[in-house]
Protein backbone atom coordinates (compact mmCIF):
# COMPACT_ATOMS: atom_id res chain seq x y z
CA UNK A 1 0.00 0.00 0.00
CA UNK A 2 1.19 3.61 -1.30
CA UNK A 3 2.14 5.52 2.16
CA UNK A 4 3.34 8.72 0.26
CA UNK A 5 1.98 11.88 2.04
CA UNK A 6 -0.33 14.24 -0.33
CA UNK A 7 0.32 16.94 -1.63
CA UNK A 8 -3.18 18.69 -2.11
CA UNK A 9 -6.35 18.03 -1.73
CA UNK A 10 -9.47 17.94 -4.16
CA UNK A 11 -13.24 17.68 -3.74
CA UNK A 12 -14.51 15.45 -6.67
CA UNK A 13 -18.16 15.15 -6.82
CA UNK A 14 -20.12 12.59 -8.34
CA UNK A 15 -23.58 13.26 -10.01
CA UNK A 16 -26.61 11.28 -11.78
CA UNK A 17 -25.56 12.37 -15.57
CA UNK A 18 -24.17 9.87 -17.72
CA UNK A 19 -20.42 9.56 -17.95
CA UNK A 20 -19.65 7.81 -14.39
CA UNK A 21 -15.96 6.30 -16.37
CA UNK A 22 -14.96 9.85 -16.71
CA UNK A 23 -16.18 10.28 -12.75
CA UNK A 24 -14.12 6.70 -11.56
CA UNK A 25 -10.82 7.37 -13.61
CA UNK A 26 -10.22 10.76 -12.52
CA UNK A 27 -10.53 9.44 -8.86
CA UNK A 28 -8.22 6.65 -9.65
CA UNK A 29 -5.76 8.90 -11.14
CA UNK A 30 -5.80 11.48 -8.15
CA UNK A 31 -5.39 9.09 -5.39
CA UNK A 32 -2.31 7.26 -7.48
CA UNK A 33 -0.99 10.44 -7.50
CA UNK A 34 -1.17 10.98 -3.71
CA UNK A 35 -3.87 13.66 -3.76
CA UNK A 36 -6.00 13.76 -1.14
CA UNK A 37 -9.82 13.32 -2.14
CA UNK A 38 -12.76 14.67 -0.35
CA UNK A 39 -15.65 12.21 -2.42
CA UNK A 40 -19.44 13.35 -2.31
CA UNK A 41 -22.00 11.65 -4.82
CA UNK A 42 -25.55 11.49 -5.49
CA UNK A 43 -28.47 8.86 -4.90
CA UNK A 44 -28.86 9.23 -8.72
CA UNK A 45 -25.20 8.64 -9.51
CA UNK A 46 -25.02 5.40 -7.38
CA UNK A 47 -27.70 4.25 -9.66
CA UNK A 48 -25.39 5.58 -12.93
CA UNK A 49 -22.61 4.01 -11.47
CA UNK A 50 -24.28 0.76 -11.44
CA UNK A 51 -25.91 0.79 -15.08
CA UNK A 52 -22.28 2.24 -16.81
CA UNK A 53 -20.06 0.42 -14.41
CA UNK A 54 -21.68 -2.44 -12.31
CA UNK A 55 -20.15 -0.53 -9.51
CA UNK A 56 -22.54 -0.52 -5.94
CA UNK A 57 -21.65 2.36 -4.31
CA UNK A 58 -22.67 2.11 -0.45
CA UNK A 59 -24.93 4.61 0.75
CA UNK A 60 -23.20 5.27 4.04
CA UNK A 61 -19.57 6.90 3.50
CA UNK A 62 -17.76 4.63 6.05
CA UNK A 63 -18.77 1.87 4.18
CA UNK A 64 -17.82 3.44 0.64
CA UNK A 65 -14.65 4.31 2.39
CA UNK A 66 -13.63 1.34 2.75
CA UNK A 67 -14.83 -0.30 -0.46
CA UNK A 68 -13.16 2.06 -2.54
CA UNK A 69 -9.92 2.37 -0.14
CA UNK A 70 -9.77 -1.78 -1.30
CA UNK A 71 -10.70 -0.81 -4.87
CA UNK A 72 -7.89 1.93 -5.54
CA UNK A 73 -5.26 0.56 -2.97
CA UNK A 74 -4.57 3.35 -1.00
CA UNK A 75 -3.02 5.03 2.23
CA UNK A 76 -5.93 5.31 4.74
CA UNK A 77 -6.97 8.64 5.03
CA UNK A 78 -6.41 9.38 1.77
CA UNK A 79 -10.29 8.73 0.87
CA UNK A 80 -12.56 10.45 2.74
CA UNK A 81 -16.30 9.87 1.79
CA UNK A 82 -18.84 12.07 3.05
CA UNK A 83 -23.09 11.83 2.97
CA UNK A 84 -24.88 13.85 1.23
CA UNK A 85 -26.25 15.72 4.65
CA UNK A 86 -23.07 15.80 6.39
CA UNK A 87 -23.37 19.43 6.98
CA UNK A 88 -20.22 19.32 9.51
CA UNK A 89 -18.03 18.17 7.04
CA UNK A 90 -14.75 19.75 5.25
CA UNK A 91 -16.03 20.85 2.31
CA UNK A 92 -18.97 22.98 3.89
CA UNK A 93 -16.90 25.72 4.48
CA UNK A 94 -14.67 28.44 3.74
CA UNK A 95 -12.43 27.56 6.53
CA UNK A 96 -11.12 24.38 5.13
CA UNK A 97 -9.10 25.11 2.61
CA UNK A 98 -9.56 22.57 0.00
CA UNK A 99 -7.76 23.84 -3.49
CA UNK A 100 -10.57 22.47 -5.62
CA UNK A 101 -13.24 20.71 -6.41
CA UNK A 102 -14.44 18.92 -9.73
CA UNK A 103 -18.05 18.13 -10.15
CA UNK A 104 -17.53 14.84 -12.95
CA UNK A 105 -20.01 14.01 -14.46
CA UNK A 106 -22.53 17.12 -13.63
CA UNK A 107 -25.76 17.17 -14.57
CA UNK A 108 -27.65 20.32 -15.80
CA UNK A 109 -29.70 19.87 -12.22
CA UNK A 110 -26.24 20.44 -10.59
CA UNK A 111 -25.21 23.39 -12.70
CA UNK A 112 -28.64 25.51 -12.39
CA UNK A 113 -28.37 25.06 -8.28
CA UNK A 114 -25.17 26.10 -8.34
CA UNK A 115 -25.29 28.79 -11.27
CA UNK A 116 -28.41 29.89 -8.17
CA UNK A 117 -26.53 29.59 -5.20
CA UNK A 118 -28.73 27.48 -3.82
CA UNK A 119 -27.11 25.26 -0.39
CA UNK A 120 -29.88 22.49 -0.16
CA UNK A 121 -27.48 19.67 -0.97
CA UNK A 122 -24.00 19.10 0.14
CA UNK A 123 -22.36 19.27 -3.32
CA UNK A 124 -24.24 22.46 -4.34
CA UNK A 125 -23.02 24.07 -0.69
CA UNK A 126 -19.14 22.55 -1.61
CA UNK A 127 -18.96 24.08 -4.93
CA UNK A 128 -20.65 27.45 -3.68
CA UNK A 129 -17.52 27.26 -1.13
CA UNK A 130 -15.16 27.43 -4.19
CA UNK A 131 -17.04 30.19 -6.01
CA UNK A 132 -17.29 32.37 -2.78
CA UNK A 133 -13.52 31.29 -1.94
CA UNK A 134 -12.18 32.08 -5.17
CA UNK A 135 -10.74 28.41 -5.70
CA UNK A 136 -10.86 26.50 -8.90
CA UNK A 137 -14.28 24.86 -9.73
CA UNK A 138 -14.47 22.73 -12.43
CA UNK A 139 -17.67 21.17 -13.91
CA UNK A 140 -17.62 18.12 -16.35
CA UNK A 141 -20.86 18.66 -18.17
CA UNK A 142 -22.34 15.97 -19.93
CA UNK A 143 -25.54 16.70 -21.38
CA UNK A 144 -26.56 17.32 -25.41
CA UNK A 145 -27.40 18.96 -27.07
CA UNK A 146 -27.73 22.43 -24.40
CA UNK A 147 -30.54 24.20 -24.62
CA UNK A 148 -30.45 28.25 -23.86
CA UNK A 149 -31.41 27.95 -20.24
CA UNK A 150 -28.24 25.50 -19.73
CA UNK A 151 -25.73 28.00 -22.25
CA UNK A 152 -27.51 30.57 -19.80
CA UNK A 153 -26.14 28.47 -16.46
CA UNK A 154 -22.70 27.75 -18.10
CA UNK A 155 -21.68 31.22 -18.89
CA UNK A 156 -23.17 32.78 -15.61
CA UNK A 157 -20.95 30.40 -13.96
CA UNK A 158 -17.77 30.72 -16.05
CA UNK A 159 -18.02 34.51 -15.29
CA UNK A 160 -18.22 34.11 -11.68
CA UNK A 161 -14.49 31.89 -12.47
CA UNK A 162 -16.09 28.69 -12.70
CA UNK A 163 -14.48 26.33 -15.76
CA UNK A 164 -17.16 24.52 -17.91
CA UNK A 165 -15.63 21.57 -18.86
CA UNK A 166 -18.16 19.47 -21.38
CA UNK A 167 -16.72 15.67 -21.40
CA UNK A 168 -15.94 16.39 -25.38
CA UNK A 169 -13.00 14.07 -26.46
CA UNK A 170 -10.47 14.64 -28.68
CA UNK A 171 -9.21 11.99 -31.86
CA UNK A 172 -5.79 13.60 -32.84
CA UNK A 173 -4.34 11.12 -30.13
CA UNK A 174 -5.80 8.09 -32.22
CA UNK A 175 -7.80 6.51 -29.32
CA UNK A 176 -7.89 2.32 -29.66
CA UNK A 177 -10.57 2.02 -27.26
CA UNK A 178 -13.23 3.21 -25.33
CA UNK A 179 -10.28 3.96 -22.22
CA UNK A 180 -8.76 5.93 -24.39
CA UNK A 181 -11.59 8.38 -24.91
CA UNK A 182 -12.20 8.59 -21.35
CA UNK A 183 -8.37 9.01 -20.31
CA UNK A 184 -8.44 12.17 -22.66
CA UNK A 185 -11.20 14.21 -20.69
CA UNK A 186 -9.40 12.97 -17.56
CA UNK A 187 -5.95 14.39 -18.96
CA UNK A 188 -7.88 17.73 -19.60
CA UNK A 189 -9.56 18.08 -15.98
CA UNK A 190 -6.14 16.61 -14.62
CA UNK A 191 -4.42 19.58 -16.55
CA UNK A 192 -6.16 22.05 -14.95
CA UNK A 193 -5.70 20.75 -11.64
CA UNK A 194 -1.64 21.06 -12.20
CA UNK A 195 -1.44 16.97 -11.14
CA UNK A 196 0.78 15.02 -13.36
CA UNK A 197 -0.19 12.50 -15.09
CA UNK A 198 0.94 9.97 -18.74
CA UNK A 199 -2.58 9.38 -19.76
CA UNK A 200 -2.24 10.75 -23.57
CA UNK A 201 0.05 12.23 -25.75
CA UNK A 202 -0.02 15.83 -25.70
CA UNK A 203 -0.60 17.80 -29.26
CA UNK A 204 2.94 17.83 -31.00
CA UNK A 205 4.25 15.46 -28.95
CA UNK A 206 6.00 12.54 -30.33
CA UNK A 207 4.42 8.67 -29.94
Amino acid sequence: MNKTKTQKTITLAFTGASGMPYGMRLLEMLLAEHVRVYLLYSQVAQVVARQEMQISLPSRAKEAEEFLNRRFDVAEGQLRVFGREEWFSPVASGSNTTNAMVICPCTMGTLAAVAAGLNQKLIERAADVMLKENRQLILVTREMPFSVIHLENMLKLARSGAVIMPANPGFYHHPECLQDIVDFVVARILDHLGVAHTLMTRWGESE
